[in-house]
């Protein structure tokens, strides 16, 4: 059937041009009538063209490269990039797909984004109004250990971003008379802000995509020996690299100096422990809740949904009123960071739905090749890891979760294949987790954190490693190492 391209009304701004462009995108997709909607939100993944994974791809070098060789035009501009993007798949995927593309996208919108968004911003919020004075703890390489140990215990359960947050100011309050604290923070990065997260659903943002597609929440407790295999190697070169640097910096014969008498570690803002531990709750009691509900804009939403993102929202507007605003001042509070996150990922989780109807559709589809180029464990392990590491681990893990999905249980539903492939191909699963937490650490935008951290470092006065020198000082030859015996050991 032909189709005549709109009628634009006179005087509305729009140029000729930019309406043929869109309208050309629009003619390029193949045309799914009323009859076929049904069939069309099965076999999506089927009739895609390979090349409308393209703008995921440009978004995601956009976050990559825009703030490296253009940081002061994203820093003013990065809302009307992502919308461009945003827009580059909605526009012509609506008007082609109509109800199913409408489907597809409100089903991304409120089954993954909402909820991601509301956890990361509940973990901000109530982590924000926790202020820990470091009182005059000595900068010793056992105390930087101590506080790196306690940043990586806790980030499984108050998310990589809440202990980030709560932690790298206190560490660089202990450290503020080094003169050497780059490498402290590049530790921090690799444990508090990325590795600590693999516990729990509330630790990274990849599992929290993997929980609300089924995966149990304390399933990925079977990432513990991983976990701690390598937060024992890392503490242990940070020990001897952070005593170098210690020597290094004391005048011959003389000892570093002791700490101030008096002034003990406190906790400024402590009730909002208990927001966090709602937080929690409302996450786990979720799991139990996933039958029955409601429809939300058409898309099936159960009891443990509804009870999760109201308890999440709930703890978040409590820490809001119950703290001080004094206290978030000392925090260096703002909303900045959780706004470019929201908008950031608005058009990620757009941009990525051609891409995981396509995984979705296994081998009957156009990324057939890399399903055949991904199979084993530690193949999905490197693959996922490597991913992660220029491209933010969230969707990358979501991108491969539904890849082994379609290449193991191609056309079966979510709610059949996820209970399968934890039962009969867990390594596959245990490997894709590991991956995307693990080697968000690579570079600065592999995981949101990393980037949260280095500003503030660098707002105290630290001179941090460029992109490059991060990877080829400190990451290439700490962390590959670590996860080449990683993956041999454990996948």
């Amino acid at each position: 059937m032909n189709r005549s391209p709109p009628r634009w009304p006179r005087g509305s701004g729009s140029d000729s041009s930019e309406v043929n462009l869109i309208w050309g995108i629009v003619e390029a997709v193949p045309r799914v009538d009323a009859a076929g909607i049904e069939q069309a939100g099965a076999a999506l993944g089927t009739i895609l063209p390979a090349w409308s994974v393209l703008p995921f791809a440009g978004m995601l070098l956009s976050i990559a490269l825009f703030p490296l060789f253009a940081p002061h035009f994203w820093h003013r501009h990065y809302p009307k990039i992502s919308l461009a993007w945003g827009l580059v798949v909605a526009v012509p995927f609506l008007a082609t797909y109509r109800a199913t593309g409408w489907h597809e996208l409100l089903g991304v919108t409120v089954k993954d984004y909402l909820p991601f968004v509301t956890l990361l911003w509940g973990l901000f919020t109530v982590s924000g109004g926790i202020v820990l004075r470091s009182g005059s703890l000595a900068a010793t390489p056992a105390t930087n250990a101590l506080m790196l140990l306690v940043g990586t215990l806790s980030a499984s359960w108050i998310g990589t971003t809440g202990a980030a947050m709560l932690l790298i100011r206190p560490v660089l309050r202990v450290n503020a008379g080094r003169r050497h604290v780059a490498h402290i923070v590049i530790f921090f990065i690799f444990l508090v802000g990325n590795a600590g997260g693999c516990l729990t659903p509330l630790g990274d943002p990849p599992l929290l995509l993997g929980f609300l597609h089924g995966v149990p929440f304390l399933w990925t407790f079977r990432l513990l020996p991983e976990l701690a295999f390598l937060t024992a190697a890392l503490l242990a070169v940070f020990f001897v690299v952070d005593r170098h640097f210690c020597r290094k910096e004391a005048a011959p014969g003389v000892p570093p100096p002791a700490p101030a008498a008096g002034g003990k570690v406190r906790i400024a803002g402590a009730h909002n422990l208990a927001f966090l531990a709602g937080i929690f709750g409302a996450v786990v009691v979720s799991s139990f809740l996933r039958t029955g509900g409601v429809e939300l804009l058409g898309v099936p939403l159960s009891p443990g949904d509804l009870l999760r993102e109201a308890g999440i929202v709930l703890m978040g507007v409590l820490s809001l009123a119950t703290t001080s605003r004094s206290l978030r001042e000392e925090n260096r509070f703002s909303w900045e960071p959780i706004r470019e996150v929201a908008i950031l990922f608005a058009a990620i989780f757009v941009t990525m739905i051609p891409a995981l109807a396509m995984l979705r559709a296994g081998e009957r589809g156009p990324l057939a090749f890399l399903l055949r180029a991904v199979d084993t464990p530690v193949q999905y392990f490197w693959a996922v890891g490597g991913l992660s590491s220029f491209l933010d681990n969230a969707p990358t893990y979501l991108s491969f979760f539904t890849l082994a999905l379609g290449r193991i249980y191609p056309g079966l539903p979510e709610t059949a294949s996820v209970p399968r492939l934890l039962a009969e191909h867990g390594a596959v699963l245990r490997a894709i987790s590991a991956g995307a937490v693990f080697m968000g650490a690579n570079t600065y935008i592999g995981n949101a954190p990393n980037l949260m951290i280095k500003a503030i470092a660098e707002e105290a006065g630290i001179v941090m490693p460029t992109f490059l020198g991060y990877m080829f000082r400190w990451s290439i030859p700490i962390l590959i190492p670590l996860f080449l015996l990683v993956g041999w050991i454990f996948h």
